[in-house]
């Protein structure tokens, strides 16, 4: 038998995302619930046990648990209504109001009734099948980020002897994890010629325990019968590996840390049409998807380098959804909407629309390693705001704010189209 409850606004995800984007709902006055398919808020900040977290936010240098405690505390003191260990099942629409239907084995099935429901299920990782990689199918491939989980929340040594595939964030960090509990991390193996983390991930995570880092290099094959035995790694050339120079490194562990995709199958389900350049929702200015009365945030938006910037965009969204829900006109209807798109050397700007008179935050990933970059932001072709750059690298996500005064007003008789260029 399932029970019904209603909401102003229901947040799917209780990660820092879906915690500041309830947390800023119920700020307005408005009723907003949780549903986490954990038995536990945070997300996956719970298992990520090193610093590094909270500096812009807080101004501290925190773990990713004490980040989590922070929205934690507020979750219960506004007394949001958390419900954890559910599945979210389906979203619907009818009559102007959203319906999801979840389950759990301590609710049963649950109908919660919204004006407006917002995504914030995170993102999850590339895997072997991803990524192809050539070889036997023994068992200790793991990705970096369950790796983590074994380490940090079961107490589980995946492994005496490892091989990281990816230099993005976790498998760096993982890198460093692994050396503390006692694994040799053999290398760590890069298909660009540049790393995909943090500098600060390169430097305390590799360099200061003289893990060696194999840029425009790749795994081409991992042998072994019951258990990983070795691995062949094989220098880049024109773009493909050079099986003649290849070197063999005797392993037990593979772990992949080949990038982040956001969790979007519930999105796609419900109608809201995917960005193909971040793999996650379209989205207005508002942060609201294709489909009305549904908002993202977070990792399931796009993947961001920084929780930071994660609980800094979802409180704007739950912000925007409070706006939703009390009537105010929104941008699309009102025409004070400019499209943005990525212009040269640039992969993607979100959200995906600029609204003038108000102040707008962009988040974009460059494509390209530069020093003394120029980023310049044109509307139909006209350049009208440009900023210096000390550095740029695809591994760091910027952030663009543009004050109201230097958004221009829509003209109905021009595309209104803006691009974010890197020169």
């Amino acid at each position: 038998m399932s029970n019904a409850r209603r909401y102003d606004a229901v947040v799917i995800g209780g990660g820092s995302a879906g915690m500041a984007a309830a947390l800023a709902i119920c700020d307005a006055g408005l009723t907003a619930a949780i549903v986490e398919r954990e038995p536990f808020l945070g997300g996956i900040l719970m298992q990520c046990i090193h610093s590094g977290f909270g500096i812009q936010e807080f101004g501290e240098d925190l773990t990713g648990p004490e980040y989590a405690e922070r929205f934690i505390g507020r979750v219960a003191d506004a007394g949001i209504d958390s419900y954890l260990d559910t599945t979210v099942m389906a979203i619907r629409s009818e009559a102007g109001r959203r319906e999801i239907l979840a389950c759990s084995k301590r609710y049963g099935v649950m109908r919660l009734s919204a004006g407006a429901v917002v995504l914030a299920m995170g993102c999850r990782e590339r895997n072997r099948g991803n990524v192809a990689i050539a070889g036997t199918r023994p068992a200790g491939v793991f990705t970096a980020g369950l790796a983590q989980r074994l380490v940090n929340i079961e107490g589980c040594i995946p492994g005496r002897r490892a091989v990281i595939i990816g230099s993005g964030d976790i498998g760096l960090i993982m890198a460093r994890r692994l050396t503390l509990v006692g694994c040799k991390v053999l290398a760590v193996v890069e298909i660009q010629p540049y790393p995909s983390g943090l500098v600060r991930n390169i430097v305390q995570c590799l360099n200061d325990y003289s893990i060696p880092l194999h840029l425009s290099h790749v795994v081409s094959r991992i042998s072994g019968r019951d258990r990983v035995e070795s691995v062949d790694v094989a220098p880049l050339v024109d773009g493909r590996p050079d099986i003649e120079r290849s070197f063999r490194l005797d392993c037990d562990t593979v772990l992949l840390s080949v990038g982040l995709i956001p969790e979007n199958e519930l999105s796609r389900a419900a109608g809201v049409p995917i960005s193909a350049e971040t793999g996650g929702p379209s989205v207005d200015a508002n942060l609201m998807t294709g489909a009305d009365g549904i908002f993202a945030c977070g990792n399931v938006l796009h993947v961001h380098d920084l929780v930071d910037f994660a609980t800094e965009e979802s409180r704007r969204c739950g912000e925007r959804v409070a706006g939703f829900l009390r009537g105010e006109v929104e941008a699309r209807a009102a025409g004070l909407e400019l499209k943005v798109r990525a212009g040269a050397n640039v992969r993607y700007v979100v959200p995906h629309a600029c609204q003038a008179n108000r102040e707008n935050v962009l988040y974009l990933r460059p494509m390209v390693v530069k020093n003394d970059a120029l980023m310049e932001v044109a509307v139909d072709g006209a350049v009208f705001c440009k900023r210096r750059l000390p550095h740029v690298q695809p591994s760091e996500m910027i952030r663009l704010a543009l004050r109201p005064e230097e958004t221009p007003t829509p003209d109905p008789a021009r595309p209104n189209l803006m691009e974010v260029s890197i020169r």
